[in-house]
């Protein structure tokens, strides 16, 4: 099995460095173009929240990306993050 080397950005950073940021966009008016509170937008963006499947739905709708790509990359995150603990967790092999 192919394992992650590096840190993946939390989505979220992607999020803030090329949608929001080039475009001038405040949280509290893309928060509202998405159609989500201040404070869930803000969560993700903070790396506190991951992208649901809904989230990545809005997203491709304001950005002209697909959802798919957002998932992936919470997907990337979300298996690095798991990855790190791969030796403490206390599992028995099964396969022969």
């Amino acid at each position: 099995m192919a394992r992650q080397m590096y840190n993946p950005p939390h989505p979220g950073a992607i999020l803030r460095g090329l949608c929001l940021e080039p475009l001038g966009l405040s949280v509290t008016d893309t928060a509202k173009a998405l159609g989500v509170s201040r404070k869930t937008l803000s969560a993700i963006l903070n790396g506190r929240a991951g992208i649901s499947p809904e989230m990545a739905v809005r997203l491709s709708i304001a950005f002209d990306t697909t959802a798919e790509s957002w998932l992936n990359q919470q997907l990337q995150f979300d298996l690095w993050v798991a990855e790190k603990s791969r030796k403490s967790l206390k599992v028995s092999r099964l396969a022969a």
